[in-house]
Protein backbone atom coordinates (compact mmCIF):
# COMPACT_ATOMS: atom_id res chain seq x y z
CA UNK A 1 0.00 0.00 0.00
CA UNK A 2 0.86 3.92 -0.91
CA UNK A 3 2.46 5.43 2.32
CA UNK A 4 0.34 7.82 3.45
CA UNK A 5 2.42 11.79 3.80
CA UNK A 6 1.31 13.49 6.80
CA UNK A 7 1.96 16.71 8.23
CA UNK A 8 1.41 19.11 11.91
CA UNK A 9 0.28 22.33 12.21
CA UNK A 10 1.25 23.44 15.94
CA UNK A 11 4.68 22.96 16.62
CA UNK A 12 4.47 23.00 20.35
CA UNK A 13 5.02 20.43 23.50
CA UNK A 14 1.98 17.62 21.98
CA UNK A 15 3.31 18.23 18.59
CA UNK A 16 6.68 17.65 18.86
CA UNK A 17 8.87 18.64 21.88
CA UNK A 18 7.60 16.35 24.80
CA UNK A 19 9.72 13.82 22.57
CA UNK A 20 11.97 15.19 24.99
CA UNK A 21 11.00 14.15 28.11
CA UNK A 22 13.06 10.57 29.26
CA UNK A 23 10.43 9.79 31.13
CA UNK A 24 7.65 9.12 29.12
CA UNK A 25 6.68 6.57 27.50
CA UNK A 26 7.43 6.73 23.40
CA UNK A 27 5.65 7.87 20.91
CA UNK A 28 3.93 11.26 23.11
CA UNK A 29 3.63 13.43 20.39
CA UNK A 30 2.00 13.52 17.35
CA UNK A 31 5.19 13.79 15.04
CA UNK A 32 6.44 11.27 17.35
CA UNK A 33 3.90 8.79 16.38
CA UNK A 34 3.87 9.57 12.77
CA UNK A 35 7.60 9.28 12.60
CA UNK A 36 7.61 6.12 13.88
CA UNK A 37 4.74 4.53 11.98
CA UNK A 38 6.38 2.35 8.92
CA UNK A 39 2.88 3.13 6.58
CA UNK A 40 3.52 7.15 6.79
CA UNK A 41 5.65 9.69 5.96
CA UNK A 42 6.49 13.00 7.69
CA UNK A 43 6.41 15.80 4.91
CA UNK A 44 6.41 19.12 6.55
CA UNK A 45 5.38 21.36 9.78
CA UNK A 46 3.87 24.64 10.26
CA UNK A 47 3.50 27.32 12.85
CA UNK A 48 3.67 30.87 13.18
CA UNK A 49 6.51 30.77 15.74
CA UNK A 50 9.96 31.25 14.30
CA UNK A 51 11.43 29.13 16.80
CA UNK A 52 9.33 26.53 17.00
CA UNK A 53 9.86 26.03 13.36
CA UNK A 54 13.95 26.17 13.76
CA UNK A 55 13.50 23.23 16.43
CA UNK A 56 10.88 20.99 14.71
CA UNK A 57 13.16 21.65 11.50
CA UNK A 58 16.36 20.30 13.16
CA UNK A 59 14.85 17.61 14.82
CA UNK A 60 12.66 15.98 11.67
CA UNK A 61 14.88 17.11 9.13
CA UNK A 62 11.35 18.29 7.00
CA UNK A 63 10.48 21.73 5.45
CA UNK A 64 8.45 23.84 7.67
CA UNK A 65 5.95 26.60 7.02
CA UNK A 66 4.79 29.87 8.20
CA UNK A 67 1.53 29.62 6.55
CA UNK A 68 -0.78 26.32 6.78
CA UNK A 69 -2.82 26.65 3.22
CA UNK A 70 1.07 26.74 1.77
CA UNK A 71 1.91 23.81 3.18
CA UNK A 72 -0.78 22.20 2.42
CA UNK A 73 -0.94 22.94 -1.12
CA UNK A 74 3.06 21.94 -1.44
CA UNK A 75 2.76 18.73 -0.38
CA UNK A 76 -1.08 17.43 -0.47
CA UNK A 77 -0.91 14.89 2.76
CA UNK A 78 -3.74 12.38 3.32
CA UNK A 79 -3.38 12.95 7.40
CA UNK A 80 -3.22 16.74 9.14
CA UNK A 81 -2.49 16.29 12.95
CA UNK A 82 -3.32 20.11 14.47
CA UNK A 83 -1.57 20.66 17.58
CA UNK A 84 -2.61 24.77 17.92
CA UNK A 85 -4.47 26.06 20.65
CA UNK A 86 -8.50 24.96 20.96
CA UNK A 87 -9.37 28.62 19.56
CA UNK A 88 -7.88 27.87 16.17
CA UNK A 89 -8.81 24.46 15.80
CA UNK A 90 -11.87 25.21 13.56
CA UNK A 91 -10.19 27.25 11.35
CA UNK A 92 -7.48 24.79 10.43
CA UNK A 93 -9.97 21.67 10.33
CA UNK A 94 -12.13 23.99 7.26
CA UNK A 95 -8.63 24.65 5.68
CA UNK A 96 -8.14 20.84 5.73
CA UNK A 97 -11.41 20.19 4.34
CA UNK A 98 -11.10 22.66 1.97
CA UNK A 99 -7.81 21.38 0.43
CA UNK A 100 -9.05 17.75 0.34
CA UNK A 101 -7.16 16.34 3.26
CA UNK A 102 -9.05 13.57 3.97
CA UNK A 103 -7.68 12.37 7.50
CA UNK A 104 -7.03 15.31 10.31
CA UNK A 105 -6.07 14.48 13.70
CA UNK A 106 -7.42 17.58 16.36
CA UNK A 107 -5.83 17.98 19.55
CA UNK A 108 -8.45 18.20 22.55
CA UNK A 109 -10.46 19.71 23.35
CA UNK A 110 -12.17 19.82 19.89
CA UNK A 111 -12.81 23.39 20.53
CA UNK A 112 -12.92 26.57 22.29
CA UNK A 113 -16.43 26.70 22.15
CA UNK A 114 -19.85 25.22 21.77
CA UNK A 115 -20.39 27.09 18.35
CA UNK A 116 -17.27 25.55 16.94
CA UNK A 117 -16.98 22.73 18.43
CA UNK A 118 -20.50 21.75 16.18
CA UNK A 119 -19.23 23.27 13.11
CA UNK A 120 -16.29 20.64 13.39
CA UNK A 121 -18.59 17.95 14.29
CA UNK A 122 -20.74 18.90 10.47
CA UNK A 123 -17.73 18.67 8.70
CA UNK A 124 -17.13 14.97 9.23
CA UNK A 125 -20.56 13.91 9.23
CA UNK A 126 -20.92 13.08 5.73
CA UNK A 127 -17.26 12.05 5.32
CA UNK A 128 -16.17 10.49 2.38
CA UNK A 129 -14.59 9.85 -0.80
CA UNK A 130 -14.97 10.95 -4.30
CA UNK A 131 -15.49 8.12 -7.22
CA UNK A 132 -11.72 8.42 -7.59
CA UNK A 133 -10.95 7.63 -4.67
CA UNK A 134 -9.87 11.17 -3.35
CA UNK A 135 -11.51 13.20 -0.53
CA UNK A 136 -14.77 15.26 -1.54
CA UNK A 137 -14.14 18.76 -0.73
CA UNK A 138 -15.59 19.21 2.74
CA UNK A 139 -15.81 15.72 3.77
CA UNK A 140 -13.31 14.43 5.99
CA UNK A 141 -12.58 12.67 8.71
CA UNK A 142 -11.75 14.13 12.51
CA UNK A 143 -10.06 12.05 14.59
CA UNK A 144 -9.96 14.16 18.30
CA UNK A 145 -6.96 13.61 20.67
CA UNK A 146 -8.78 11.76 23.14
CA UNK A 147 -5.60 9.26 23.55
CA UNK A 148 -6.85 6.85 26.00
CA UNK A 149 -9.70 5.28 23.91
CA UNK A 150 -6.05 4.22 22.12
CA UNK A 151 -4.51 3.03 25.52
CA UNK A 152 -4.38 -0.90 25.72
CA UNK A 153 -4.63 -0.26 29.78
CA UNK A 154 -8.15 1.63 28.89
CA UNK A 155 -9.25 -1.11 26.65
CA UNK A 156 -8.52 -3.83 28.83
CA UNK A 157 -10.33 -2.07 31.56
CA UNK A 158 -13.45 -1.26 28.84
CA UNK A 159 -13.35 -4.88 28.28
CA UNK A 160 -13.41 -5.99 32.00
CA UNK A 161 -16.39 -3.29 32.53
CA UNK A 162 -18.07 -4.62 29.63
CA UNK A 163 -17.52 -8.23 30.42
CA UNK A 164 -19.83 -8.99 33.18
CA UNK A 165 -17.39 -9.67 35.56
CA UNK A 166 -17.78 -7.31 37.97
CA UNK A 167 -21.59 -7.35 37.65
CA UNK A 168 -24.03 -4.19 36.84
CA UNK A 169 -21.92 -0.96 36.63
CA UNK A 170 -23.58 0.76 40.02
CA UNK A 171 -21.22 4.34 40.49
CA UNK A 172 -18.38 6.28 39.05
CA UNK A 173 -16.10 8.40 41.25
CA UNK A 174 -12.81 10.35 39.46
CA UNK A 175 -10.51 12.85 40.93
CA UNK A 176 -8.29 15.23 38.70
CA UNK A 177 -5.34 17.51 40.67
CA UNK A 178 -3.06 19.37 38.00
CA UNK A 179 -0.92 20.98 40.77
CA UNK A 180 -1.27 24.09 43.09
CA UNK A 181 -2.72 27.04 41.89
CA UNK A 182 -4.06 27.07 38.22
CA UNK A 183 -7.88 28.21 38.23
CA UNK A 184 -10.15 24.93 38.89
CA UNK A 185 -12.45 25.56 35.48
CA UNK A 186 -9.11 25.91 33.06
CA UNK A 187 -8.07 23.03 34.46
CA UNK A 188 -11.25 20.91 33.93
CA UNK A 189 -11.67 21.95 30.60
CA UNK A 190 -8.00 21.36 29.75
CA UNK A 191 -7.59 18.36 31.26
CA UNK A 192 -11.35 17.23 32.27
CA UNK A 193 -11.63 16.46 28.48
CA UNK A 194 -9.48 13.66 29.24
CA UNK A 195 -11.18 12.77 32.26
CA UNK A 196 -14.60 13.27 30.89
CA UNK A 197 -14.19 11.14 27.69
CA UNK A 198 -12.23 8.35 29.69
CA UNK A 199 -15.42 8.11 31.83
CA UNK A 200 -18.21 7.72 28.37
CA UNK A 201 -15.97 5.82 26.78
CA UNK A 202 -15.24 3.03 29.33
CA UNK A 203 -19.06 3.49 30.22
CA UNK A 204 -20.01 3.36 26.78
CA UNK A 205 -22.80 5.88 28.28
CA UNK A 206 -23.37 9.94 27.56
CA UNK A 207 -22.33 11.72 31.16
CA UNK A 208 -24.69 14.80 32.02
CA UNK A 209 -24.07 17.56 34.31
CA UNK A 210 -26.62 18.09 37.34
CA UNK A 211 -24.46 20.27 40.25
CA UNK A 212 -21.57 21.50 41.45
CA UNK A 213 -20.78 22.20 45.07
CA UNK A 214 -17.50 23.04 47.13
CA UNK A 215 -15.13 25.82 45.58
CA UNK A 216 -16.07 27.86 42.33
CA UNK A 217 -14.90 26.50 39.40
CA UNK A 218 -13.38 29.92 38.66
CA UNK A 219 -10.99 30.00 42.22
CA UNK A 220 -7.72 29.08 42.15
CA UNK A 221 -8.01 26.99 45.72
CA UNK A 222 -9.76 24.35 47.12
CA UNK A 223 -11.91 21.47 45.42
CA UNK A 224 -14.77 21.59 43.45
CA UNK A 225 -17.22 18.85 43.53
CA UNK A 226 -19.17 18.13 39.89
CA UNK A 227 -22.48 15.73 40.38
CA UNK A 228 -23.72 14.23 37.21
CA UNK A 229 -24.78 10.71 35.58
CA UNK A 230 -24.29 8.12 32.93
CA UNK A 231 -27.26 7.44 30.76
CA UNK A 232 -27.14 4.29 28.69
CA UNK A 233 -30.02 1.59 27.29
CA UNK A 234 -29.77 -1.68 27.50
CA UNK A 235 -31.12 -3.81 24.48
CA UNK A 236 -33.87 -5.18 27.38
CA UNK A 237 -34.34 -1.68 28.42
CA UNK A 238 -34.86 -0.03 25.08
CA UNK A 239 -37.76 -2.53 24.30
CA UNK A 240 -39.13 -1.39 27.46
CA UNK A 241 -38.36 2.40 27.03
CA UNK A 242 -36.37 2.85 30.05
CA UNK A 243 -33.07 4.54 30.82
CA UNK A 244 -30.78 3.51 33.02
CA UNK A 245 -28.61 6.29 34.97
CA UNK A 246 -25.76 5.54 37.15
CA UNK A 247 -24.31 8.48 39.14
CA UNK A 248 -20.82 10.02 38.81
CA UNK A 249 -19.15 12.47 41.51
CA UNK A 250 -15.92 14.40 40.18
CA UNK A 251 -13.47 16.06 42.53
CA UNK A 252 -11.45 18.68 40.92
CA UNK A 253 -9.03 20.79 43.27
CA UNK A 254 -6.06 22.80 43.49
CA UNK A 255 -3.19 23.50 46.33
CA UNK A 256 -1.93 19.89 45.33
CA UNK A 257 2.28 19.72 44.70
CA UNK A 258 0.87 16.64 42.86
CA UNK A 259 -1.41 15.72 39.61
CA UNK A 260 -3.78 12.95 39.90
CA UNK A 261 -6.12 11.82 36.99
CA UNK A 262 -7.88 8.73 38.66
CA UNK A 263 -11.33 7.00 37.85
CA UNK A 264 -13.17 4.30 40.30
CA UNK A 265 -15.64 2.22 38.67
CA UNK A 266 -18.09 0.32 41.39
CA UNK A 267 -20.26 -2.56 40.20
CA UNK A 268 -22.18 -4.84 42.14
CA UNK A 269 -19.66 -7.53 42.37
CA UNK A 270 -16.17 -5.81 42.41
CA UNK A 271 -14.49 -2.26 41.66
CA UNK A 272 -12.17 -1.18 38.64
CA UNK A 273 -9.48 2.37 39.56
CA UNK A 274 -7.61 3.58 36.75
CA UNK A 275 -6.15 6.42 36.07
CA UNK A 276 -2.27 7.86 35.64
CA UNK A 277 0.02 5.02 36.58
CA UNK A 278 -3.10 3.09 38.59
CA UNK A 279 -4.42 -0.06 37.37
CA UNK A 280 -6.37 -2.18 39.97
CA UNK A 281 -9.31 -4.84 39.68
CA UNK A 282 -11.41 -5.77 42.88
CA UNK A 283 -13.45 -8.45 42.86
CA UNK A 284 -15.94 -9.88 45.78
CA UNK A 285 -15.09 -12.61 47.91
CA UNK A 286 -15.95 -14.30 51.31
CA UNK A 287 -14.78 -12.05 54.28
CA UNK A 288 -11.80 -13.00 56.05
CA UNK A 289 -12.87 -10.74 58.52
CA UNK A 290 -16.46 -11.46 59.45
CA UNK A 291 -18.58 -14.34 58.80
CA UNK A 292 -21.61 -14.32 56.26
CA UNK A 293 -20.20 -10.95 54.80
CA UNK A 294 -18.31 -10.57 51.48
CA UNK A 295 -15.15 -8.09 51.15
CA UNK A 296 -13.02 -7.23 48.48
CA UNK A 297 -10.11 -8.51 47.21
CA UNK A 298 -7.09 -8.14 44.17
CA UNK A 299 -8.05 -10.35 41.07
CA UNK A 300 -4.82 -10.78 39.90
CA UNK A 301 -5.64 -8.08 37.04
CA UNK A 302 -2.32 -5.75 36.16
CA UNK A 303 -1.18 -4.01 33.60
CA UNK A 304 2.98 -2.77 33.01
CA UNK A 305 2.60 -1.39 29.38
CA UNK A 306 3.63 -0.35 26.90
CA UNK A 307 0.30 1.83 26.57
CA UNK A 308 0.65 2.15 22.84
CA UNK A 309 -1.84 5.42 22.77
CA UNK A 310 -0.15 7.71 20.26
CA UNK A 311 1.05 5.06 18.27
CA UNK A 312 -2.81 3.28 17.90
CA UNK A 313 -4.15 6.69 16.93
CA UNK A 314 -2.00 6.93 14.15
CA UNK A 315 -2.70 3.61 13.21
CA UNK A 316 -6.26 4.18 13.63
CA UNK A 317 -5.67 7.56 11.10
CA UNK A 318 -4.00 5.36 8.56
CA UNK A 319 -6.62 3.03 8.50
CA UNK A 320 -8.89 6.18 7.93
CA UNK A 321 -6.85 7.22 5.18
CA UNK A 322 -6.82 4.34 2.76
CA UNK A 323 -10.24 2.56 3.71
CA UNK A 324 -13.09 5.40 2.68
CA UNK A 325 -16.04 5.38 5.07
CA UNK A 326 -14.02 4.29 7.91
CA UNK A 327 -15.32 5.41 11.74
CA UNK A 328 -12.33 6.14 14.04
CA UNK A 329 -12.22 5.17 17.56
CA UNK A 330 -12.42 8.60 18.74
CA UNK A 331 -13.83 10.71 16.00
CA UNK A 332 -15.76 14.59 15.79
CA UNK A 333 -18.73 13.46 17.64
CA UNK A 334 -17.27 11.90 20.33
CA UNK A 335 -14.88 15.41 21.24
CA UNK A 336 -18.40 17.01 20.32
CA UNK A 337 -19.82 15.48 23.20
CA UNK A 338 -17.08 16.25 25.55
CA UNK A 339 -17.47 20.04 24.72
CA UNK A 340 -20.95 19.62 25.43
CA UNK A 341 -20.71 18.20 28.84
CA UNK A 342 -18.04 20.77 29.22
CA UNK A 343 -20.36 23.95 28.42
CA UNK A 344 -23.24 23.09 30.45
CA UNK A 345 -20.48 22.49 33.72
CA UNK A 346 -18.71 26.17 32.85
CA UNK A 347 -22.49 27.28 32.84
CA UNK A 348 -22.83 26.75 37.06
CA UNK A 349 -19.84 28.49 37.96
Amino acid sequence: MAIVKAAVVGLGRIASLLEEDALREKPCTHTGAIAANGDCELVAGCDIDEERRRLFAEKWRVPVYADAAEMLGAHRPQLLAIATHPDSHYQYCKLAADMGVPVVICEKPLADSISKARKIAALSEKAGRSKKGDAAKGKIVIITNHERRYSEDYIRAKSILAGGKLGRLLSVRAVLYMGMNKRLLDVFWHDGTHLVDAIMFLAGADLKHRRCWGAKLTAKAGTAWLEGKLTRVSKKEKNRGKIGAIPVVMEVGAGRDHLVFEMEFSCEKGRLRIGNGVFEVWESAPSPYAENFRSLKPAGEIFTGPTGYFANMVKDAVACAREPGRRPVSGAADGLRVIEYLNSVKAWR
